[in-house]
């Protein structure tokens, strides 16, 4: 279930075109939805996230809690979701980016949102980077899911 702060996130973002002020004023924000690994339901979870050379790089961080957050197990494990930017909506794959990135990466998370410069220091696990790649179809098109989960939050 979607606490109420990011119910609130993801209905001001739906309502502004991708949009959202106060605290992400100015901060790029994507929503993501999975389906719930065991419930199958559809999660959805606002990200802030990183373009980068064409991607749309999202951090497992969590805050630096001990676990990755749900939505990471959940894209993971299903291979798949739905992602938002701005007004357009659209199928993505995971990709784990190669640790080798990871510090470019992450020096230009923190540098575009500073809440990120605290998340490694207080964990012991590796925070995985995921690229969220645009799915195709078998045509080569896009594959573009205006109602991809039976529900919506």
């Amino acid at each position: 279930m979607t606490n109420p702060f990011n119910l609130r996130v993801i209905e001001e973002f739906r309502a502004n075109g991708g949009k959202v002020g106060d605290m992400f004023d100015g901060i790029p924000l994507l929503l993501l939805t999975t389906k719930g690994i065991r419930s199958g339901l559809p999660r959805t979870t606002p990200l802030v996230y990183l373009a980068d050379a064409g991607r749309l790089l999202v951090f497992a961080a969590n805050g630096g809690a001990p676990k990755a957050p749900a939505w990471y197990g959940n894209l993971m494990a299903a291979g798949e979701g739905e992602v938002e930017v701005g007004a357009e909506r659209y199928a993505v794959r995971p990709e784990l980016v190669a640790e080798e990135e990871h510090e470019r990466l992450w020096t230009l998370q923190t540098e575009q949102d500073a809440n990120f410069a605290n998340f490694r220091g207080r964990t012991d696990r590796t925070i995985p980077v995921v690229s969220l790649v645009r799915a195709t179809t078998r045509g080569g098109g896009t594959a573009v899911h205006r109602r991809a989960w039976p529900y919506s939050i």
